[in-house]
């Protein structure tokens, strides 16, 4: 269940942006927060459909929309694969496994941002920084020489 702080989060953000909290958009917020996995629309769908039978993908996908545009969640894109969406707010770059599919939150420290955005040509702001890492775990890599 959406603890009553994300749901003031929530109802806020979506007053502020002249919208208001719907059923279905408090349960997409809750399935994100629970497990933090960066899903796609589809998974999510998967998720909040045994909860709310009625839902259909497209209130999903409207739902995300929503959370991006009134910035609770991210959207985070990796070449052609499908959209995947991120609740944690703080700067942090992502490492998507290229085996598993898995995407992990990795830390910057704040030195690191500032050094990236020292790059920009003068006068440049960045108003946001996307680090994606892309690999495989050491795990997968040394069973897979065993083999």
């Amino acid at each position: 269940m959406i603890t009553t702080e994300n749901s003031d989060a929530l109802a806020q953000r979506l007053a502020d942006s002249g919208l208001r909290s719907t059923p279905q958009r408090g349960l997409v917020y809750e399935a994100l927060l629970k497990t933090r996995d960066h899903p796609t629309a589809d998974e999510l769908y998967v998720r909040v459909k045994s909860d709310l039978p009625t839902i259909s993908l497209a209130t999903v996908y409207n739902c995300l929309e929503t959370l991006v545009h009134c910035h609770l969640v991210r959207a985070v894109n990796f070449e052609r694969g499908p959209t995947r969406y991120c609740p944690n707010l703080q700067p942090h770059a992502h490492f998507h496994d290229d085996d598993t599919g898995e995407t992990h939150d990795i830390d910057l420290p704040a030195s690191l941002l500032h050094q990236v955005n020292a790059v920009l040509p003068g006068g440049y702001h960045s108003s946001s920084i996307e680090i994606i890492f892309r690999g495989k775990s050491p795990h997968r890599r040394a069973s897979a020489t065993k083999a």
